[in-house]
């Protein structure tokens, strides 16, 4: 159920982001009308919907790369030493 939810959700979004950035757009082209009251049933709108396309392709180019070179070197690395006070118990989170 949760999924379902979720699921729903990032649709929407998805929706409501490709509407703000113009990729989707709906124009009504007809007004709709309520139902009578003697239940007669009622028209829904018609709605043309206008997507963007998104096109996705690989190009071979020929790019200068950097290299890495790796080699062995002696460097001089700092060091901690801690001590516990005396007479202090180590934390629990310690033991």
């Amino acid at each position: 159920m949760r999924a379902i939810l979720v699921l729903i959700g990032l649709i929407a979004l998805g929706v409501v982001a490709a509407m703000a950035t113009g990729m989707l757009s709906f124009n009504q082209q007809q007004g709709g009308s309520l139902p009578t009251v003697s239940v007669q049933g009622g028209e829904l709108p018609k709605i043309s919907a206008e997507t963007g396309s998104v096109g996705i392709g690989n190009t071979a180019k020929t790019v200068e790369v950097p290299t890495v070179e790796m080699k062995k070197a002696t460097v001089v690395l700092p060091t901690i030493d801690v001590k516990q006070a005396p007479g202090s118990s180590p934390t629990p989170a310690a033991k």
